[in-house]
């Protein structure tokens, strides 16, 4: 059965731990989430078939976001119970699906190659190209290819092994040169990062576009291969795993054909792919195929425990959608953004835990919605 994003009716007090959160730390990432929003015409639709509703619906929502005092929660959350109706997504009617974690990594690079500094962080080629097959078939709506055209052609582009080898050598595409191809590979999977120049001071990088080849998880492949276990792969677990085999490391990379090129950003943190910056533990990455960008989203999972020996504790908060990623797929699907640092890391790297989401949408929206049958009582 394929997937299918099904919304039932809720309320504030099916959300548990709903008045334990500090709404007022989202309430900042839905000001963000605004800005953009904002600057399209009252009739623009929002989301995949219009799910998240018109800008006309949010204007009003998002001007009175203003007026609140960002630091108190408690009129945070008064404000999110009087413009919003919560929906509990399902797929199929199922309510629970995946949700992992992301983190910006940092890296050691420099702006010349050098002996040690060898592995290239490219920008976008210039004959990259990006064809939405909406324009040519309205049942395509959401649908792109990526490609390079040759003699009159559109052909797949270069896959991450082609580009490894050297295919885009001498072509100056280089942004920085880092000093180690693990720590590039989980740069591409992140999508953003920051890299620690020899010359001194930082550069902050992003994602720009990708190869258009699937992403291809090698933490799946080490679990049927037996390298590694179900109950323990992780980011940590495949990184110790690349390091201690080094000999087979670049071909195991190479098996995820997906490959991203970044740009430099000129921010104080990173963006994501509605084009704000993010808020660490209140950003979340989804599937816009069929949850819309810039909505609030109630999490109910798990935080991954700092020390693995503990029990990992629920993790119930108010987040909202900034962000998509290759791997994040479903109507029920999320990837939390924990910011930077070593802890971070090591909560990205951990987190693997079944969860549920309601999605947050304004009062008129949630009306039209049920005036045309998509959401169940």
């Amino acid at each position: 059965m394929p997937d299918r994003l099904e919304l039932v009716s809720a309320g504030f007090a099916d959300l548990d731990g709903w008045a334990d959160d500090q709404q007022s730390l989202a309430l900042g990432a839905l000001q963000r989430s605004c800005e953009p929003l904002l600057r399209r015409e009252d009739a623009h639709s929002i989301g995949p078939d219009g799910l998240g509703g018109t800008v006309a619906d949010w204007r009003g929502v998002c001007m009175a976001a203003k007026k609140v005092i960002g630091s108190d929660s408690v009129m945070a959350r008064k404000f999110f119970e009087t413009y919003f109706l919560p929906l509990l997504a399902t797929n199929n009617g199922v309510t629970t699906g995946l949700f992992t974690g992301y983190y910006e990594p940092i890296l050691h690079g420099s702006r010349v190659r050098t002996g040690e500094y060898n592995v290239p962080i490219y920008a976008k080629p210039g004959d990259l190209v990006t064809v939405n097959l909406e324009s040519f078939n309205v049942s395509m709506k959401g649908q792109r290819l990526v490609g390079r055209v040759i003699e009159g052609r559109l052909l797949p582009y270069l896959d991450r092994k082609e580009i490894e080898s050297g295919a885009l050598d001498g072509r100056n595409l280089e942004i920085v040169w880092v000093n180690d191809a693990i720590d590039a590979f989980f740069l591409h999977i992140q999508g953003s990062g920051r890299v620690i120049l020899k010359e001194g001071g930082t550069v902050r990088i992003g994602y720009a576009a990708k190869n258009g080849h699937e992403y291809f998880s090698i933490g799946k492949w080490l679990v049927a291969e037996d390298e590694l276990s179900l109950e323990t792969v992780s980011m940590q677990t495949i990184r110790e795993w690349l390091r201690t085999n080094p000999s087979r490391a670049l071909d195991v990379m190479a098996k995820n054909p997906s490959y991203i090129f970044f740009k430099n950003l000129n921010t104080d943190g990173v963006i994501g792919s509605q084009g704000v910056q993010l808020t660490a533990e209140r950003s979340l990455a989804v599937d816009v195929n069929f949850v819309p960008l810039g909505i609030p989203v109630w999490v109910n999972t798990q935080r991954p425990s700092e020390d693995p020996k503990k029990t990992d504790p629920v993790f119930r908060q108010l987040l909202v959608t900034q962000d998509t990623g290759s791997a994040i797929r479903g109507p029920i699907r999320g990837d939390v953004f924990w910011g930077d640092g070593d802890i971070a890391e090591k909560l990205a790297g951990r987190m693997k835990h079944q969860g549920s989401y309601y999605l947050l949408l304004p009062i008129k929206t949630v009306e039209r919605l049920k005036d045309t049958g998509k959401i169940k009582p």
